[in-house]
Formats: C-alpha cells, sequence, structure tokens
C-alpha cells in the first residue's frame, strides 16, 4: 500500500447474480465524479427515558448502496438484464459482489443483495448523464487484501 494514497482509480468492482450472472462481472465505465458510495448504516437503535437515561439495543440494518456508471458505461447492460429478468419471472434476484481498492489495501464483500431502483433511461442536457443504480445489502465484509 503506498503511502497517503485514495485513489479509487484502480478500484476493481464485481458482482455476481446466482441463475443469471454466476461468474463475476466487473463493472466498467464509472460516473466521473462518484463511481460507488454507500449510506450511512444506523448501528444502534436508542431512546431516552424521562429521568434521564439514555437506553439502546443493538438492531440489524442493511447497507444501501448506489453504483453511478456514465451514460456510455456497458456495464449498465447488467443491470437492465437483472432488471428484465425480474420483471419476467416476476421475482427477485440476489447479488453479491466485491470491491477491491489496492489504493488503501482493503476489499469489501458485500452479501445478499437486492437491485432496488434504476434509473431507467440517462438524462440528456447538453450530454447524456450518468446512471444511478441502488442496491440494498444484506451485509459488508471488509477486510485487508
Amino acid at each position: 500500500m503506498a503511502d497517503y494514497d485514495i485513489t479509487a482509480a484502480n478500484s476493481v468492482f464485481t458482482i455476481t447474480v446466482p441463475g443469471l450472472y454466476n461468474a463475476p462481472v466487473t463493472l466498467q465505465n464509472y460516473a466521473a465524479d462518484r463511481a460507488f458510495e454507500t449510506q450511512t448504516r444506523e448501528l444502534a437503535e436508542t431512546a431516552m427515558s424521562i429521568d434521564g437515561y439514555l437506553n439502546a439495543g443493538w438492531v440489524p440494518n442493511p447497507v444501501t448502496q448506489t453504483i453511478s456508471l456514465a451514460a456510455s458505461s456497458e456495464s449498465a447492460l447488467v443491470f437492465e438484464a437483472i432488471v428484465m429478468a425480474q420483471d419476467a419471472k416476476r421475482g427477485l434476484y440476489r447479488m453479491g459482489a466485491e470491491i477491491q481498492i489496492p489504493a488503501i489495501g482493503r476489499k469489501y464483500t458485500m452479501v445478499r443483495g437486492l437491485l432496488r431502483s434504476i434509473v431507467s433511461v440517462p438524462g440528456a442536457g447538453r450530454v447524456l448523464e450518468a446512471r444511478h443504480f441502488e442496491i440494498t445489502w444484506e451485509r459488508v465484509l471488509p477486510a485487508a487484501i
């Protein structure tokens, strides 16, 4: 791992969709400003008692991730195929994924995800805009590369 290297340019994001894409598919041609990101995940449910005690408990929550691909990205076809297959079967496909980020020496394994939303058509301005795909993961497991 290089000191103070925080590039995302050499990250590798692969997904699998059992029954549809059994072999890992590597996503390519991300949007320039935001390739992928996750939202914050709440780890505890809290409540204050009337006499000032903080009560808390661990609660499981999913991880929501947004993937942004350039309008010209052929990887968008993977997500379109998932949508069409789900529509045809009137059911959902579970997904798995792994993101390797060599710059920080980490990898993240995503487990039992669902494609939750998709921008069906790229926005058209002066040029075509990035498309966003939202996946909800059951869990994300961090590890060293």
